[in-house]
């Protein structure tokens, strides 16, 4: 919205979407939706668009965690997990895609996770959902291209969040996990906005991560080796 954009923003909580609108809210546009429920993670598109116009950039961009053993995680948790991390964001797509393709532009920004490049131990539905979103997603910027569409996929490593700070507590306190770099939301939004105005396939934060899609298998190592273990596993 800084940038003059108009905005609609979707989630179950009204007040932090109001909050966030603030003083722009003249163009921000609050919509209250359950978007893990298979129900209503979709029809929001056409209200939207009555409002404010044909959707020109789709931001995928919520998802829960779960940070919790595999055998113990209940599936109905896992399994809203994957409606919301994985299945929403792909109906949202292709329902705008169809609207984007005619016009010959528009912009599907997916934010998945350094996650997808390499899994960490005590995420297993999260990895699973976060690992297809960004497949899905990095497959599809060839496929769009010549219909004028642009995909950016986001690998976020940890950035500062309320979701961040609950993963962190579930592991046990290590040199290594407290050595490692923390991102900031805003400048997390900055470089997507302009990813989006650069047209930039893709955006890996904090830097620091950058090469770990060149270097998977060092990757790897590093993420069995140096995770700390969870809490709930114990000695």
């Amino acid at each position: 919205m800084k940038r003059g954009d108009s905005v609609t923003l979707v989630a179950r909580r009204r007040d932090r979407l109001e909050r966030i609108a603030g003083e722009a809210s003249d163009r921000a546009h609050v919509i209250e939706a359950d978007l893990a429920n298979p129900e209503a993670a979709c029809a929001w598109v056409e209200a939207a668009e009555e409002a404010m116009g044909p959707i020109d950039v789709l931001v995928n961009n919520a998802g829960v965690q779960i940070v919790e053993s595999a055998t113990e995680t209940k599936w109905e948790a896992a399994e809203k997990l994957l409606v919301l991390d994985l299945h929403t964001p792909l109906r949202l797509t292709q329902i705008v895609l169809r609207k984007m393709i005619p016009r010959r532009s528009g912009t599907i920004v997916d934010i998945a996770s350094m996650a997808a490049i390499g899994p960490t131990p005590g995420m297993f539905f999260y990895n699973a959902a976060k690992a297809g979103l960004a497949a899905a997603s990095e497959g599809l910027r060839a496929e769009m291209k010549p219909h004028g569409i642009h995909v950016v996929t986001v690998y976020p490593g940890p950035v500062t969040s309320d979701m961040e700070a609950a993963a962190r507590t579930a592991y046990e306190v290590t040199a290594a996990a407290r050595h490692a770099p923390i991102g900031s939301p805003d400048v997390l939004a900055r470089l997507v906005a302009d990813a989006v105005a650069n047209k930039r396939a893709r955006v890996i934060y904090p830097r620091f991560y950058a090469l770990s899609r060149h270097f998977p298998n060092l990757t790897r190592w590093a993420i069995d080796t140096l995770t700390p273990r969870l809490k709930a596993l114990g000695p």
